[in-house]
């Protein structure tokens, strides 16, 4: 390749070279007019007729902008040659490779902040639908803070696209190349996989797999990599296990996302100095077949349950005076702990515990004053899409895609219950009753369900929506005859009340036509306007996909409020005491209304759109977010 030493590409003069790969040679350049430093790589490559498509591949790169990425600042063509370079910005301390030579053993800790700088790059180009390809120890560079970034996003396909690879262009990466890749088929998997290569190289001072370019691809496809306790003996079991999953050749046996992989790391380095390591994180299932849901699996870090052994009970300390005394609308803390959208949220009846489900397969419970995690389940299944805890907490109900209903007693950690009568369809709500003898839960398949957690057996199933039942709630005390009722609404844009205990329709409230994407019964009443003493009524809410709020009465079923918002809602909520009302949209924000009043009282803002909100049984705080992964709890009006 030419030497371009002394040579103008661009608006820079190129002074020195600073190292050449298979794919290209980087120099440092220096801008004309201002006298700026930068990278210029300039490809092995002539563009021919290719041109349009390196320009549209070279802003796909250069739109990256993270502070774990090297960004593209320029792109252009040497007009001599017709060869490819671009303008990045200058790591003046090297590559990971040159700093830590092959055969070189890294600390835990060390290894762990590497992995989670590329990952949380990773990360970012994945959610932008685009994967890297070429992740090794070179391309990761160090920024003068000694930050990690990661270089090269897509510029050795831009090369293999406009020539032929070289074997050793192809050796110098296939060691670090997932198996779905050599077959010609990568995806945001196979970046997983390939930092995991990294990381066991890091933790075992040598690759898994050696040889020729034969063996190594024979290798990577079918070999499973050494222990890394043979290269590591004081290494943990749980950290080898994490890199194992990440090495698991079907990528969909992997973790669920690159960061997904690089917190299970961090967790495993942790666990023998952590207090939870003591303690059964995973809830252990009775003697018989078990069901396919959260268990023991190789991707928990904890090791394996034999048996369920009571919790020492959770101490929580006191909330301090200047939590007490924040303002409305301020955070008392952000639980960031789960790696994927939180689709799922229930309070504690203490109002200091919190129980959440993400995309992650993880169920957590938390403090909600300090942002601690108490307790982890793993779900192998990716199964669990909801969770409720019982108002007394002294159970927690999962349910999903499995079309399973599972009840686990959160003291020992022990399956209690299992309900299985929706069968073949997504479980989408599950509510706990008043009594907390009872469950109900709603399917895609319209039906409603309650059943009884002692016999596990239905007492009712409720079959009057015509579509998709989306969201479900208890009426919070029962009528003059000791019945219960339930709010329901989905998708065939009704909302409906009926008995708990017959199945039978009480009401029927048609409001906009739009999907009913989650309802709410008021635990207030409210006195009749003729008469203060006449029977008291409550009401029963709805937030809709076209942004409509509507409430009824559920005495006169006539409607009590409706208004508009400009955006569609995801959670509606009222306030223990029912004089106030929440809804969540995908404006990015939570609103709180009197009812009373119907005057807004406060706006709290999210970067994205919240998915899960709940008042906290004390109706002092609410807990809202979801949507970036973030749980914020802040005081409520």
């Amino acid at each position: 390749m030419a030497d371009y030493t002394g040579q103008r590409l661009g608006n820079y003069q190129l002074s020195r070279l600073l190292g050449e790969g298979g794919f290209a040679q980087v120099y440092l350049g220096e801008h004309v007019y201002l006298g700026t430093q930068a990278a210029i790589k300039v490809l092995n490559a002539q563009l021919g007729n290719d041109l349009d498509w390196f320009l549209k591949e070279a802003r796909t790169i250069a739109r990256l902008v993270h502070p774990n990425i090297v960004r593209v600042l320029e792109f252009g063509v040497e007009p001599n040659n017709n060869t490819p370079f671009l303008v990045m910005d200058y790591a003046p301390k090297g590559t990971l490779r040159q700093r830590h030579s092959r055969g070189t053993f890294l600390p835990v800790p060390t290894v762990v902040s590497y992995a989670k700088q590329v990952a949380e790059a990773l990360q970012y180009a994945h959610d932008e639908k685009l994967v890297h390809r070429d992740v090794k120890p070179e391309n990761m560079l160090l920024g003068k803070n000694d930050e990690v970034l990661l270089s090269d996003f897509g510029i050795a396909l831009m090369a293999q696209t406009a020539r032929e690879p070289s074997l050793q262009d192809v050796a110098g990466t296939l060691a670090y190349t997932a198996p779905e890749q050599i077959q010609g088929q990568p995806r945001r998997a196979s970046d997983q996989y390939s930092l995991g290569i990294v990381v066991y190289e890091w933790l075992a001072g040598e690759l898994p797999f050696k040889g020729s370019l034969t063996e190594v691809i024979a290798q990577q496809l079918t070999v499973t990599p050494p222990p890394l306790l043979t290269k590591r003996p004081t290494l943990s079991p749980a950290i080898e296990q994490v890199v194992l999953t990440a090495l698991e050749k079907d990528p969909d046996k992997r973790f669920g996302s690159v960061r997904a992989f690089a917190l299970a790391l961090e967790q495993a380095s942790q666990l023998d100095a952590s207090p939870y390591a003591q303690q059964p994180i995973t809830p252990t299932v009775p003697a018989g077949p078990a069901p396919n849901t959260i268990s023991p699996s190789r991707r928990s870090v904890a090791p394996p349950v034999k048996q369920a052994a009571p919790l020492t009970p959770t101490v929580l300390p006191p909330i301090p005076p200047a939590v007490q005394a924040q303002p409305v609308g301020s955070v008392i803390c952000n639980y960031r702990e789960h790696v994927n959208e939180v689709h799922s949220l229930s309070w504690f009846s203490d109002s200091r515990r919190i129980v959440t489900a993400s995309n992650d397969k993880t169920v957590h419970v938390w403090d909600a004053m300090t942002g601690n995690r108490l307790q982890l389940y793993r779900d192998i299944s990716d199964a669990v899409r909801v969770v409720a805890a019982s108002s007394d907490g002294s159970r927690i109900a999962t349910a999903g895609s499995d079309a399973m209903v599972r009840v686990w007693d959160f003291a020992t950690n022990r399956l209690i219950a299992t309900y299985r009568g929706h069968v073949g369809n997504t479980i989408n709500a599950i509510a706990w009753s008043p009594t907390q003898q009872l469950l109900a839960s709603a399917a895609s398949d319209g039906t409603v369900h309650v059943w009884n957690l002692t016999t596990g057996q239905p007492l009712a199933i409720y079959r009057g929506h015509t579509g998709s039942v989306n969201t479900l709630a208890w009426e919070p005390s029962s009528s003059l005859e000791g019945v219960y009722r339930i709010v329901s609404g989905g998708d065939d844009m009704s909302v409906q009340t009926w008995n708990a205990a017959t199945g039978r329709t009480v009401m029927i409230y048609r409001g906009q036509r739009a999907r009913v994407q989650s309802v709410a019964w008021s635990p207030n009443v409210y006195p009749s306007s003729s008469s203060p003493n006449a029977p008291r009524s409550s009401r029963v809410g709805c937030g809709r996909e076209d942004g409509m709020v509507q409430m009824w009465d559920t005495t006169t079923d006539r409607e009590a409020l409706s208004y508009r918002y400009s955006a569609p809602l995801s959670v509606v909520a009222w306030s223990p005491d029912g004089r106030r009302f929440a809804y969540a949209s995908d404006a990015q924000t939570v609103e709180v209304w009197d009812t009373t009043t119907n005057l807004k009282l406060v706006t709290f803002s999210h970067t994205t759109p919240p998915r899960v909100m709940a008042w906290s049984p004390d109706g002092k705080y609410i807990a809202s977010g979801g949507g970036d992964a973030t749980i914020q709890v802040w005081v409520a009006p």
